[in-house]
């Protein structure tokens, strides 16, 4: 099979690019975090800040601060106990134990990692792991990787100017365990969720950031000592307090630079970690395709040109000016939650709804490698809805228009029973969800300008716009249930999706919820 047809077949018919008769080895699962062994380890204090109100920005973070930051972004903070009942004439249920963190993730798998690179006081300079298990750095490896890193980057960031960087990690066998190569398209969503978590927590921090979707891979995993067909970095994020040089180009005298040549500068280092599963079964397909998204040369590095926008047929339905909302983003963290069978219908006001869609795709707007510095461009994903009982509205499809802040009426009725038929598994009542929402984005991934990158920049691009919607959902007393189980092709002929080149990226159900039967205990002292 080739890698465009995988592709393909993983997002429309997902039974083509699976491999046939997967059992999934329970037994043998994989930790939901990744445990170093035999390094030098530095304590992060437990006593974490209950509120991110009001934080100060310091000149340059301490190591409390970076270990606050780095728990609001990944750390473990609650562990639920839930009870299944083993059918509907049992009378005892069976106990489902989970670890969350603030960032959801498929399945509750996490198959992503935090690596650091940090230079602040009281810590050696260097390049860590955030062991999130233990909430401490294990570090990897020591020295001062300033102009290694802007050059993988292609000398487009003043990395002398940042206190620290984060590089976000896809380890491949973590959920494919479970998913098998579905797991490729649930990995770069799930990081992108991480990425949403990480931009919203550093605002709070007073931390200015970019990311960095392109870079050379083989230099930047060689840095950290990761094997390429186990784990690969998905995206470079600088973080700083400073004014910081950020481009998109890097300077015309700068030369170019190759991952070979870089990868020659820096001993390879092979620290041991432990997984728990005894056996990992292999994934070629997964491997492929990072191998072919890898960038070997900084030449290779594009920008993305500005599409228009192609919705502009539908009547126009106003939606009222709202104000910001105003939030402990450590409260609604807190409060996120994921409803199954739990959606209870409501009618949703005009305002609710108007803020909802404005705090999502208005924080969204964050400094990337792919956009042109200094100008407003079309978002690469958007949003649209399926309606139902908001007050006010008609029932129907809808596009929303965010530089309008309208919504465009595409078609008229009740979609819940339609889209219910589309979805691979009943775990959520769409008959009791009042915002069907999807996120969507360009039919061919961008592959002319990214090649087999572009599939995975969309979906972490995806993603970050899903942890927004949720964070604002959560913040409005709502709960939302990203979907990858849902017909693609069925949600974008309701759309009308394929004559506008779009397609459907992942399905969000949110609404009113009641709250579950489950005993709940925080992580943190």
């Amino acid at each position: 099979m080739s890698l465009e047809e995988f592709l393909l077949n993983l997002h429309f018919d997902i039974d083509k690019a699976s491999v046939p008769n997967w059992e999934v080895d329970w037994g043998d699962a994989p930790l939901p975090y990744k445990l170093y062994r035999g390094l030098p380890e530095v304590p992060f204090s437990l006593e974490v800040p209950l509120s991110l109100e009001g934080q100060e920005t310091p000149a340059k973070p301490n190591l409390s601060k970076i270990g606050h930051f780095l728990w609001y972004v990944y750390g473990l903070n609650q562990v639920s106990q839930s009870g299944l009942p083993i059918d509907s004439t049992a009378k005892t249920a069976s106990l489902v134990q989970s670890y969350r963190r603030f960032a959801p993730s498929g399945g509750a798998l996490y198959p992503n990692e935090l690596y650091v690179y940090l230079k602040i006081e009281d810590l050696p300079v260097g390049m860590y792991h955030y062991d999130v298990a233990h909430h401490r750095l294990v570090l990897l490896r020591e020295g001062n990787f300033d102009s290694y890193i802007a050059r993988a980057l292609g000398n487009r960031c003043d990395m002398s100017a940042c206190f620290g960087t984060v590089f976000v990690s896809t380890m491949f066998w973590k959920n494919f365990y479970k998913y098998n190569n579905f797991s490729y398209r649930l990995q770069g969503l799930d990081t992108g969720v991480v990425i949403g978590q990480l931009l919203e927590v550093a605002k709070r921090f007073g931390f200015a950031t970019g990311v960095y979707f392109q870079f050379l891979d083989r230099a930047i995993n060689h840095l950290v000592g990761l094997s390429a067909q186990e784990e690969s970095v998905y995206a470079v994020i600088p973080l700083s307090v400073e004014p910081t040089i950020w481009s998109t180009n890097g300077s015309e005298r700068d030369s170019i630079v190759s991952a070979t040549e870089l990868c020659s500068e820096l001993t390879a280092i092979e620290p041991q970690h432990y997984v728990r599963s005894k056996r990992v079964r292999e994934y070629p397909m997964l491997t492929k395709l990072n191998e072919a998204s890898m960038l070997d040369s900084t030449k290779e590095i594009r920008l993305i040109e500005a599409n228009e926008s192609l919705n502009g047929d539908g009547q126009a339905v106003a939606l009222p000016h709202v104000s910001w909302l105003s939030y402990d983003l450590a409260s609604v963290c807190r409060k996120r939650f994921s409803p199954d069978m739990d959606f209870v219908l409501g009618k949703i006001s005009q305002p609710q709804l108007a803020t909802l869609l404005q705090e999502a795709t208005t924080s969204f707007l964050y400094r990337n490698d792919l956009d042109e510095t200094h100008r407003k461009l079309e978002p690469r994903v958007s949003l649209y809805g399926c309606l139902y009982n908001v007050e006010g509205i008609p029932n129907g499809a809808y596009y929303y228009d965010t530089t309008s802040h309208e919504l465009r009426q595409v078609h008229l009725g009740d979609f819940r029973l339609r889209l219910q038929s589309g979805m691979s598994l009943d775990n959520v009542n769409l008959l009791q969800v009042p915002l069907c929402l999807h996120v969507a984005g360009d039919r061919e991934s961008f592959r002319t300008a990214l090649g087999y990158r572009g599939y995975r920049i969309q979906q972490m691009e995806a993603g970050m716009l899903v942890q927004r919607l949720l964070l604002a959902a959560s913040a409005l007393g709502m709960g939302g249930h990203p979907l990858l189980g849902f017909d693609a092709n069925l949600s974008d002929g309701i759309y009308g999706m394929e004559q506008q080149s779009k397609t459907s990226l992942i399905q969000i159900p949110i609404g009113p919820y009641r709250h579950r039967p489950w005993l709940k205990g925080s992580l943190h002292s």
